[in-house]
């Protein structure tokens, strides 16, 4: 992980362990808790045409950053009880998805890698 998010991990296991909360953070627990978060972040989009969704007002973004601030934090409590480094993980996962979808056939398309 970078420092950034090691510190934030480490911010995260102190907040949960001066509330005796690791007993609920099991890999199952934290995987529901950010399916959750996710949903309540995709809820602020709801109905909102593309064009709404990128020009979104200051009081809408607060609080969609605060949504997407609670999925980064179970996400980081996720891949810590595992043994994962999320940021060695998303490069590889990158690496896999410039095999998948080369330039050549992916650029401009939305089709999946296997129907290009």
């Amino acid at each position: 992980m970078t420092d950034s998010l090691q510190g934030l991990a480490r911010q995260l296991e102190q907040f949960a362990k001066a509330r005796d909360w690791e007993q609920f953070h099991s890999p199952k627990n934290l995987a529901s808790a950010l399916i959750v978060e996710a949903a309540e972040l995709l809820e602020h989009f709801q109905w909102l045409t593309d064009e709404q969704s990128r020009g979104l007002p200051p009081e809408k973004r607060e609080a969609v950053g605060a949504e997407i601030a609670d999925v980064l934090l179970y996400l980081i409590q996720l891949s810590r009880a595992l043994g994962i480094d999320p940021v060695a993980a998303a490069r590889a996962k990158l690496k896999i998805n410039e095999q998948k979808y080369p330039v050549d056939r992916a650029r401009g398309s939305s089709k999946k890698y296997d129907e290009l």
